[in-house]
C-alpha cells in the first residue's frame, strides 16, 4: 500500500510530465485518426447516398443507340443485376444567351434516381425537375415555365437520312426512332443529380478546371409524354457490387470483372449487329423507294399511253374522214352511177405508209393536234430521264450504304468516367494521403519526447529505485510505476484525441467538403478498429520509450543505484580548438557552448524535436503556396494568350468573323479543340514510360495548322520538362521545345500522373472517339489541365492510318486536309477586367459555345478544401511545437537544479538565471529551426509528389515568406514557454536544492 502511495505522490509531483506525454499523444491521435475519420465519413455517406439513389455501376453508351436487342443481350451478362434502358435528348433555351440541357428521362427501374430537394417529382407529360444550379442562374422557382427547342440533330445517334429516305438510319428493322421530349415545359420540383455532387452555392464553383459537364443543366422528365424507341444509354447494376464500398478496390474488382465480359463478345458482337441492322433498315428503305418509284413511274406511263392512245384515236378519226371524202369525189367523176354508189357504201383500205403519211400531214396541217403531239413526246422524255435518274441514284445509294453508315462504336464506362465521381474520390484520396504521412512525424517526435521526459524522471528517481530493489521488490514492479505512469497520460491524451479525432477535425473537414460538395445524409461515425489502433501504436511508442530508460538505469545494482550518479566527465567540444574564436567568447558564452555540446542526448532531442516541428510548419506552408501559385503559373506564364473561343464545327467561320469584327485581337492562332483520353497500357516493357504503368486520363486535343506550328510557342509557353526528385523536375531552356510531325507533346499534369516521358508509346481517343498509338515527342510544362498538341499532318496520320482502331469511321484524307477549325488563342488588348468582361459578352453570342479568359482565370483558380487541411495541419504542427518546447524546457530545468541553485547562491539575479538557462534554449531552437527548413522543404516536395490529382500538377512552391512564418512561429513558441519556465525557475530554493542526496 505505501508503494502505492508513494507511486501516486510521485505521480502528482510530475505532471507536467503527464501533460506533455498526454499532449503530445492527444495531438498525434488527432492527427492520425482525425483526417482519416473526416474522409472515411464522406467515402460512407456518399456511399449509402449512391447506393440508396442507384448510382449505376456501369454505363454502356453506342455511337448508333442502343436497340432492344442491344438491351437483352446486356441483361443476359453474367454478374448484371439489373439494366436500364435510358432516353435522353439535348435541347437548347434562352438564358442571357443560349443556353443547353440534357433532358433526363427518369428511369423506372431504380436506377440514377435523383434526390429530391424542393417541391416534387415529376409525373405528367411537360413536368421537369431541374437542379439548384439551374435555379440559380436562372433566378426562376418551382411553378415557372420554360420553353427548350430540341437540337437538331443528337450526338449520341448516327442519323444519315436524305429527302428520298434510301439509306441508313438509326432505326432498327425500320420501327425505332430516337427519344423526343415535350418542349413546354413546367418545374415541379428541384433535385440532386447522383452523377454530379458539386455544390453549386458553395466555393467550388471557381474550381471549373474539372467541369466535364458537356451541357451546361440537367432536365429531369417522367416518361409520359417521351417518344421514341431507341435508347441513347443503358445502365447497370453490378451483383456484389452494393455490398462493397463504390471506393475500395475491391469495388473496382466487382465492377471490373462484368465490363470485361461486355468489352469481350458481348461488345463485339452487338456492334457488329446493331450495324448489319442499320444496314439493313437502309436496304430496306432502298428497296421500298424502288418499289415506290417503280409504282409512280408506271402509273404515269399508263397515264401516257392512254392520253396518246386518245390522240391517235382522233388523228386516224379524220385521216379516215378525209380518205372516204376522196373515193368518194373519185366515183362522182365515173361512168356509171352504180360505181359510184358503190364506192360511197365503202370505206377506202390505205396501207400502213400512206395512213403515217396521212396522220403527219394531218397533225402539221393543225396547231392544236402539233401542240398535242409535243405534250407527249414531252411528258414521255421526262418520265424516261426520272426513271433514269431515280435509278441511278438508288443504286449510287446502295453503293454508298455501307460507306455513308460508319462502323458502332461501344463505350463501356463505369464510375470513374463521371466528372463528379472522380473530382470528389481524387479530393478525398489527396487529402487522405496527407493524412497518412503527417501522423508518422508526429509518433517520432512523441517517442523521442517521451524517452527524454521518461529518463529524466527515471534518473530523479534513481536513490529511490535502489531503495526499492534492496528492499526486495522486483525491477518490474518498480518499473511498473514509470510504466503505468506513461500508460495512462498515453491512454487519457488518446482519448481526448479520439474525441478531437472523430469529432472536432471530422466536423471542420465536413464543412469544407460540403462547401464544394452536396452530400446527404451526412454523419460522423466512429470506427473502434482504427481508434483503437491508433492509441495502441502511440502507446507502443511510448512505452518502449520508457522501458528503454527503465532498463539503463535498472541494469545497475542497487548500492549502484543509492550513490548519486556520477558528473559527466569534462571533455572539450569542438569549438574550444579553435583558439580565435574561442579565446574571444566570454565565460557564460563558453559555459553555455560546453552546456550546449557535451551532452549530446539533449542535443539530439531538442534539436531534432524543433525540427521536426519546424518541418510540419514548412510542409503545409510549402502545400498552401504550390497550390496558391498554381493559377497564376498556367494563366499567365504558360498560356500567354489571353483568351480561347470554342464553337460547333458549323459555326466555326461565323466565331472567327465575330472576334474579328470586335477589334480586340491582336494576334490570334486557330486550332481545333477536341475532348478525348489518353490511355496507357501497362505492358512493362518500357513504352510506357513507367513499367508496367496504367491508367487513363481526360485530355484536351489541340491540332495546329502545319503552316502555323511554329506560331504555337508565341500563345504558349513550350518548355521540356523531365522528371525530378522530392517533387522536383528538371525544365528545359523556353522557346526549346518545337511542335513536329514526329508525335504530340504531352501536358506534365498528364504525364506525371500516368508516368509517360518522351518517347512513350501512349493511346489517344479524338472527338469522334477513334483511337490510335501515338509517340510522346516531348513534355511540356503544364499544371492544370491536360493538354496534347498535335500537328495537323500527324492528326491525319494518327486517325487515318490503317493501324488506327475503327478506321471506317475515321475521316478520308481528303476530309482530314481541311479539318474544322473550331476554336481561336487570340492575344488581347486592354486591362485585365476588361478582358473578362469581353469572354462574359462573348459566350452570350449564339455561335461561340465556350469562352474562357485566361486572366479571370488566374484571378479565380481557388482549392479550398487543401487550404482548409493545410491550415488545419499548420495549426496542429504550432502546438506540437509548443508542446515540444514546453517538454524540452522542463526537462531541461528539471536536470539543472543544482547548477540554478549554485548560481543563485553566487549572486546572479533571476533575470540572469532566465538569460543563462534560455539562452541555451534559444540556440538549440535555432538550430532546430535551421535543420527544420530544409528538412521541411524536402518532406513537402515527397507530399506532393504523392497528390497525383486530375489535370493537376503540384509544381512544389515554397516563398521565402513561408520560410521566415516557419521560423518566426518557433522562435515565438520558444519565447512563450520562458514565460511558463521562468516562474519554476524564480521557484528554485538554494538551500534545499543544495542539500547532499546522501
Amino acid at each position: 500500500m505505501a508503494f502505492v502511495k508513494d507511486m501516486l505522490r510521485m505521480w502528482a509531483h510530475s505532471w507536467k510530465r503527464f501533460i506533455s506525454i498526454a499532449m503530445i499523444t492527444l495531438l498525434g491521435v488527432a492527427v492520425l485518426t482525425g483526417i482519416y475519420a473526416g474522409c472515411r465519413d464522406a467515402f460512407r455517406s456518399t456511399d449509402r447516398f449512391f447506393d440508396a439513389q442507384g448510382l449505376h455501376d456501369v454505363q454502356v453508351l453506342s455511337t448508333a443507340g442502343l436497340s432492344n436487342g442491344d438491351i437483352a443481350a446486356l441483361r443476359k451478362v453474367n454478374g448484371v443485376a439489373k439494366v436500364q434502358a435510358e432516353r435522353s435528348q439535348e435541347v437548347t433555351f434562352d438564358l442571357d444567351g443560349r443556353k443547353s440541357a440534357t433532358m433526363q428521362e427518369i428511369g423506372t427501374n431504380g436506377i440514377d434516381q435523383p434526390y429530391l430537394q424542393e417541391g416534387r417529382m415529376p409525373k405528367k407529360a411537360g413536368e421537369i425537375a431541374v437542379t439548384r444550379k439551374f435555379i440559380r442562374d436562372s433566378g426562376k422557382h418551382i411553378g415557372s415555365r420554360l420553353t427548350v427547342t430540341p437540337e437538331s440533330a443528337s450526338s449520341d445517334t448516327s442519323d444519315t437520312s436524305d429527302t428520298n429516305g434510301a439509306d441508313g438510319t438509326n432505326e432498327t428493322n425500320g420501327t425505332d426512332e430516337a427519344p423526343s421530349f415535350p418542349t413546354k415545359l413546367t418545374i415541379v420540383g428541384v433535385v440532386l443529380d447522383p452523377q454530379n455532387l458539386s455544390n453549386p452555392d458553395g466555393y467550388s464553383a471557381m474550381t471549373s478546371f474539372r467541369s466535364t459537364a458537356t451541357t451546361d443543366y440537367t432536365f429531369f422528365a417522367p416518361s409520359d409524354g417521351v417518344t421514341g424507341t431507341l435508347c441513347t444509354s443503358a445502365t447497370l447494376l453490378v451483383k456484389g457490387a452494393a455490398a462493397e464500398s463504390t471506393f475500395d478496390e475491391s469495388y473496382e474488382n466487382t465492377v471490373k470483372q462484368v465490363t470485361d465480359r461486355i468489352d469481350g463478345t458481348v461488345k463485339t458482337d452487338r456492334q457488329k449487329a446493331r450495324r448489319q441492322e442499320l444496314l439493313d433498315a437502309g436496304n430496306r428503305k432502298i428497296a421500298d423507294a424502288r418499289a415506290e418509284a417503280d409504282k409512280k413511274f408506271a402509273d404515269a406511263q399508263s397515264q401516257i399511253d392512254a392520253n396518246r392512245q386518245q390522240f391517235n384515236q382522233q388523228v386516224d378519226q379524220i385521216v379516215s374522214m378525209q380518205a372516204g371524202a376522196a373515193a368518194a369525189g373519185a366515183a362522182a367523176n365515173g361512168a356509171n352511177a352504180g360505181a359510184a354508189a358503190a364506192a360511197g357504201a365503202t370505206t377506202p383500205q390505205l396501207d400502213e405508209t400512206t395512213r403515217e403519211t396521212m396522220r403527219e400531214t394531218i397533225i402539221a396541217a393543225s396547231p392544236e393536234l402539233t401542240q398535242a403531239k409535243q405534250q407527249l413526246d414531252q411528258a414521255q422524255s421526262q418520265l424516261n430521264e426520272q426513271k433514269a435518274s431515280t435509278e441511278q441514284t438508288l443504286k449510287t445509294k446502295e453503293n454508298e450504304l455501307k460507306t455513308s453508315i460508319p462502323q458502332v462504336r461501344w463505350y463501356v464506362q463505369d464510375r470513374q468516367s463521371l466528372g463528379g465521381f472522380s473530382a470528389l474520390k481524387s479530393d478525398l484520396d489527396s487529402i487522405q494521403s496527407l493524412g497518412n504521412a503527417f501522423p508518422i512525424v508526429f509518433l517520432l517526435v512523441a517517442v523521442m519526447m517521451s524517452l527524454t521526459a521518461m529518463a529524466r524522471m527515471v534518473e530523479e528517481d534513481r536513490s529511490l529505485i535502489g531503495t526499492y530493489v534492496g528492499l526486495g521488490y522486483g525491477r518490474l514492479a518498480v518499473a511498473s510505476r514509470y510504466l503505468l505512469f506513461a500508460l495512462l497520460a498515453c491512454l487519457i491524451g488518446g482519448g481526448l484525441g479520439l474525441i478531437a479525432g472523430f469529432l472536432g477535425i471530422p466536423a471542420f473537414l465536413l464543412v469544407v467538403l460540403q462547401g464544394m460538395y452536396v452530400m446527404p445524409g451526412l454523419r460522423l461515425e466512429y470506427d473502434w478498429l482504427y481508434g483503437s489502433l491508433g492509441i495502441a501504436l502511440f502507446v507502443v511508442g511510448v512505452l518502449a520509450a520508457t522501458i528503454y530508460a527503465c532498463v539503463q538505469e535498472m541494469r545497475q545494482t542497487p548500492a549502484s543505484l543509492l550513490r548519486p550518479k556520477a558528473p559527466r566527465a569534462g571533455s572539450r567540444i569542438l569549438l574550444e580548438r579553435i583558439r580565435p574564436v574561442w579565446n574571444r567568447i566570454g565565460f557564460l558564452g563558453k559555459v553555455t557552448a560546453r552546456n550546449i555540446f557535451r551532452f549530446k542526448s539533449r542535443l539530439i532531442m531538442t534539436v531534432g524535436g524543433v525540427a521536426g516541428c519546424t518541418a510540419l510548419i514548412v510542409c503545409g506552408l510549402a502545400i498552401n503556396d504550390t497550390v496558391a501559385d498554381l493559377g497564376i503559373k498556367q494563366y499567365r506564364d504558360i498560356y500567354q494568350y489571353d483568351l480561347m473561343v470554342v464553337s460547333d464545327d458549323s459555326d466555326a467561320s461565323a466565331m472567327r468573323t465575330k472576334v474579328a469584327s470586335d477589334g480586340r485581337v491582336t494576334s490570334s492562332l486557330d486550332v481545333r479543340i477536341e475532348s478525348g483520353d489518353l490511355t496507357v497500357a501497362g505492358s512493362g516493357d518500357g513504352d510506357s514510360g513507367k513499367a508496367g504503368s496504367s491508367g487513363s486520363e481526360s485530355i484536351q486535343l489541340v491540332a495546329v495548322p502545319e503552316k502555323h506550328l511554329s506560331n504555337l510557342g508565341e500563345m504558349v509557353t513550350l518548355q521540356p520538362v523531365s522528371s525530378g526528385i522530392l517533387g522536383t523536375s528538371g525544365v528545359g531552356k523556353t522557346g526549346s521545345l518545337k511542335l513536329d510531325d514526329d508525335g504530340v507533346i504531352v501536358a506534365q499534369s498528364a504525364a506525371s500522373a500516368l508516368g509517360v516521358k518522351a518517347g512513350s508509346k501512349v493511346r489517344l481517343t479524338n472527338g469522334d472517339g477513334v483511337q490510335a498509338t501515338a509517340k510522346v515527342g516531348a513534355v511540356n510544362r503544364n499544371l492544370i489541365g491536360s493538354d496534347v498538341y498535335v500537328s495537323e499532318t500527324y492528326y491525319a496520320k494518327l486517325f487515318d492510318s490503317k493501324d488506327a482502331k475503327n478506321t471506317k469511321n475515321s475521316k478520308s484524307s481528303e476530309d482530314s486536309e481541311a479539318l474544322t477549325w473550331n476554336a481561336m488563342l487570340a492575344k488581347l488588348s486592354g486591362s485585365d477586367a476588361s478582358q473578362t468582361d469581353y469572354a462574359e459578352s462573348l459566350e452570350e453570342d449564339s455561335s461561340v459555345m465556350k469562352a474562357v479568359s485566361c486572366a479571370h482565370m488566374a484571378d479565380s483558380f481557388k482549392f479550398d478544401l487543401m487550404g482548409a487541411v493545410v491550415a488545419l495541419i499548420v495549426a496542429l504542427a504550432g502546438g506540437l511545437a509548443l508542446v515540444v518546447l514546453f517538454t524540452l524546457a522542463n526537462t531541461n530545468v528539471s536536470e539543472r537544479v543544482r547548477e540554478m541553485a549554485t548560481l543563485k547562491v553566487l549572486g546572479f539575479f533571476d533575470r540572469e538565471v532566465h538569460h543563462y538557462v534560455n539562452r541555451e534554449m534559444m540556440i538549440l531552437t535555432v538550430m532546430g529551426v535551421i535543420l527544420g527548413l530544409p528538412l521541411g522543404r524536402l518532406v513537402g516536395g515527397m507530399l506532393t509528389m504523392a497528390l497525383n490529382m486530375p489535370s493537376l500538377y503540384f509544381e512544389v512552391e515554397v516563398k521565402p515568406l513561408s520560410y521566415v512564418i516557419a521560423a518566426v512561429a518557433t522562435m515565438a513558441f520558444a519565447l512563450l514557454v520562458q514565460l511558463f519556465v521562468n516562474p519554476v525557475l524564480d521557484r528554485i530554493d538554494p538551500i534545499s536544492s543544495l542539500k547532499s542526496v546522501e
